[in-house]
């Protein structure tokens, strides 16, 4: 398993040092991003492409632009901005995000939305990673809605999904697409007392045996199928967020979820 790491798992590192974590943690993948931390707004994508060079590892992705599918004010601006920086700094990737405040957006606009952003990444050589936000609120939950749009859009060529383990919990989806899919994100979580309903960003934490989201089932799906995406760890919670030595967490989590694929895929 090729894992990743968000750099919202250790925000309180500089690129340099985040890059360097990375490494030593084993992974060869790297996610930045532009609000938790705010890389893309505060440091030059030149300096991104060198750290990650003199550390060995890989941008796999910025995360995010948002909110993708309403294709309208300065949206079409930003776009170009983060396909621009993406490009410089060296990722490979462009994280989506749909509209997530109790605003429907129609398939029409999601699909007029795929069908303009696909030039932009085409042109500089990257890939977009849908990824659904599965919340209540949200106006584009499920893979099979992403998918479909994109397939309207004539966008299979640089469009891929991003499965998100909380995302397709919360939604309810049980289908997973192994040949759609081009990043998988992890985190868990673990209060025993919030509904599934009630779940947020908040709530998730690094994967662990008190785990609610049926992290491990997901991705042995996932790998059983023959999906080799990398899989990337991205907790929310404040508490991730303040720990003194994020590295000794991420590494007990990483243990964690390789012991608990092998033993399943043992079974």
């Amino acid at each position: 398993m090729d894992f990743a790491i968000n750099h919202i798992a250790a925000p309180k590192l500089s690129v340099e040092d985040f890059f360097a974590m990375v490494r030593r943690l084993g992974a060869n993948w790297v996610e930045i991003r532009n609000d938790i931390p705010d890389v893309v707004n505060n440091v030059a994508p030149e300096e991104v492409k060198a750290a990650a060079e003199a550390a060995g590892v890989r941008i796999l992705a910025i995360n995010a632009l948002y909110p993708f599918n309403v294709w309208s004010g300065d949206l079409p601006e930003r776009a170009v901005k983060m396909a621009d920086y993406s490009a410089a700094c060296g990722a490979e990737a462009l994280v989506m995000c749909p509209l997530n405040d109790g605003t429907a957006v129609s398939r029409d606009d999601l699909v007029f939305a795929l069908r303009n952003i696909a030039p932009i990444l085409r042109e500089r050589g990257l890939a977009g990673l849908v990824e659904p936000l599965g919340f209540p609120i949200s106006s584009m939950r499920t893979k099979a809605e992403a998918i479909d749009a994109i397939e309207a859009a004539d966008g299979a060529d640089v469009y891929r999904i991003l499965h998100d383990t909380f995302h397709h919990h919360l939604a309810g989806e049980a289908e997973v697409y192994p040949d759609w899919t081009g990043l998988v994100h992890i985190s868990g979580v673990t209060d025993a007392e919030v509904a599934v309903a009630g779940m947020l960003d908040a709530h998730r934490v690094l994967v662990d045996a008190d785990d609610r989201l049926q992290n491990i089932p997901q991705l042995r799906a996932l790998e059983a199928a023959g999906n080799t995406s990398p899989v990337s760890f991205e907790p929310f919670a404040e508490a991730v967020h303040a720990l003194a030595d994020p590295e000794t967490a991420l590494r007990q989590s990483i243990d964690f979820v390789l012991r608990e694929i092998r033993q399943a895929a043992a079974e």
